[in-house]
């Protein structure tokens, strides 16, 4: 993972490995935590943009070190959304699916002709 730009995309199981944590609990986290909307391709593969990465540090950060509840960290990630402005997840723009999911076919297609 080492070798990956910083705005890259990355898997679940880089994302697991990262934090230390079994994959099944990202999983569990995107049923809990409606910002938590990480790519998915055929397969249900997953693939975590920045910001998603950023969001699962924030999670985990909560839960594991400061002593959150599962509420107590829905309720604190509503209430820094609504300090920032920010009422509609980044990754809900047209937009941004599009450009993101473009992104990941490119990735995908050089995986498979490199």
């Amino acid at each position: 993972m080492a070798d990956k730009a910083a705005g890259a995309f990355r898997t679940i199981g880089e994302v697991a490995e990262m934090l230390d944590m079994p994959q099944h609990i990202l999983r569990y986290w995107e049923t809990r935590f409606p910002q938590l909307k990480p790519l998915q391709r055929a397969g249900n593969r997953r693939y975590y943009r920045p910001a998603d990465v950023a969001l699962v540090e924030r999670i985990h950060q909560l839960l594991n070190r400061d002593g959150y509840t599962i509420k107590g960290v829905q309720k604190q990630l509503s209430e820094e959304a609504k300090k920032d402005g920010a009422a509609v997840p980044a990754a809900a723009s047209p937009l941004r699916t599009i450009r993101d999911a473009l992104a990941l076919a490119l990735v995908e297609d050089a995986r498979r002709t490199g």
